[in-house]
């Protein structure tokens, strides 16, 4: 391939070859199969077949296309075994890699970003991509003055891809739940659509990157690399080593699990602390864990800005929670739009809805699961369950619409890992407005 398929019609054509016929008769029996109302088995060849061309598909588009792919990748974990497995596979792909550009289109734009004497500004550059990201492909060359970088080139015509494949996939909404019955993927494209097309802006990536680098310079548990050079469409930042977290999710001692998990977690909650930024983009391509133990970020293409830090409400909300104070618990989710003012919910009901989610951080170690967001995604998916129908009387407020899905796909990717950590030790550092009894 020379180039991003840039059209409407030739990435419609591509997005139309998904089996959108059989995607829709799997997620009616997968989802009933998940949330326990009927018992209908799904061929594992069937699924097999449909994970590999979604994700082909979605691989080859790039743009907006892979980047909703790599958002719904956390969910595979809330799958059943047997049926995950073929779509982790495929996702692991989607993750880590995707088909490169040519050379000559990588020259192509190193010159239309860095000049003509592009070449003078490196000693070295690896014409072979070593990591592929959903607008861009990563190369690795050695600086003029001797260090090791890493050069992140934008696909061209990742602008008019993404906003041509997010309002194609909108419209392709059933599709995606095969993975994850119940699933609605309207809010995440349409949130998506409203924070991705900063991701094309590497200037404004890297000061994302330099803020974040600033306030861990030095720290013992987080890497961020510093920023060499930037221009619209090129990014460099120095080269940092270290082990894939999806190679940690798929073959890793359960000690890299529990301390990759453990950072990820200190990550989300102390960003918009330290940086006054959450990182916005929780998928395992973006993380390495280093050889002296530190996770090394290395995207903030998407970041959610937070002068304030997070919302006090919400430690404070939780640590309520954790006292069964069921009234002041509703009284606070009003004030803060999560209830409608004329819903008729119970303020117990609302309570017994919120504690299973807060399982983790109600005992000193807690292991994240497939099991245990299976059960979650049970009980919240199943129609017929009570906290099914009290969360549609809920409302999620715009404000938090970021860290809420931030939140889920970082508890999506604990779980692949499997890790066990003291998670009520990081937000009683991190969290305002938590406090430990």
């Amino acid at each position: 391939m020379t180039d991003i398929p840039r059209g409407t019609v030739a990435r419609t054509a591509r997005l139309a070859r998904l089996p959108l016929g059989f995607a829709g008769r799997a997620a009616l029996g997968l989802g009933k199969k998940v949330t326990g109302l009927a018992g209908e088995v799904i061929s594992d060849k069937m699924q097999e077949r449909t994970a590999e061309q979604l994700f082909s598909v979605l691989g080859q588009l790039k743009g907006g296309a892979m980047k909703l792919g790599q958002a719904l990748s956390v969910f595979e974990a809330a799958l059943p075994e047997n049926l995950a497995a073929p779509y982790r596979a495929a996702l692991t792909k989607l993750q880590e890699a995707a088909p490169p550009l040519p050379a000559a289109t990588v020259h192509k734009v190193l010159a239309e970003q860095l000049g003509e004497n592009w070449r003078d500004k490196f000693s070295e550059f690896d014409d072979a991509p070593a990591a592929a990201a959903s607008i861009g492909q990563v190369h690795k060359a050695v600086w003029a003055d001797g260090r090791d970088v890493a050069v992140k080139i934008q696909y061209p015509g990742a602008g008019p891809a993404l906003l041509s494949d997010l309002k194609q996939l909108g419209r392709l909404s059933s599709l995606f739940r095969v993975l994850q019955p119940g699933l609605d993927i309207k809010p995440l494209v349409e949130e998506l659509r409203d924070r991705v097309v900063e991701e094309l802006d590497y200037q404004l990536e890297a000061r994302s990157q330099r803020a974040f680098a600033k306030a861990y310079d030095g720290d013992p548990e987080i890497l961020v690399p510093k920023v060499v050079a930037a221009a619209e469409k090129v990014l460099i930042t120095e080269w940092v080593e270290g082990t894939p977290l999806s190679r940690i999710i798929s073959d890793g001692t359960q000690e890299e699990r529990n301390r990759a998990g453990y950072l990820m977690s200190t990550l989300h909650f102390s960003g918009p602390q330290r940086a006054h930024l959450l990182h916005a983009d929780p998928h395992p391509g973006n993380f390495r864990l280093h050889e002296d133990g530190r996770l090394v970020v290395l995207d903030f293409g998407a970041v959610a800005r937070l002068p304030h830090g997070l919302p006090e409400p919400i430690g404070h909300l939780v640590t309520l929670a954790l006292r069964g104070e069921a009234q002041q618990v509703f009284d606070g989710l009003r004030d803060e739009g999560f209830i409608p003012a004329d819903s008729e919910v119970d303020p117990q009901g609302v309570l017994d809805f919120l504690l299973p989610m807060l399982d983790p951080i109600t005992k000193d170690e807690f292991r994240f699961s497939r099991e245990w967001l299976r059960a979650e995604a049970t009980r919240l998916g199943n129609p017929k369950s009570q906290a099914y129908i009290l969360a549609k009387q809920l409302n999620l407020p715009p404000s938090y619409l970021l860290i809420h899905r931030v939140t889920l796909g970082s508890i999506g990717v604990l779980c692949q890992l499997e890790a066990e950590a003291s998670w009520r030790d990081v937000l009683a550092t991190w969290l305002p407005g938590f406090e430990v009894e």
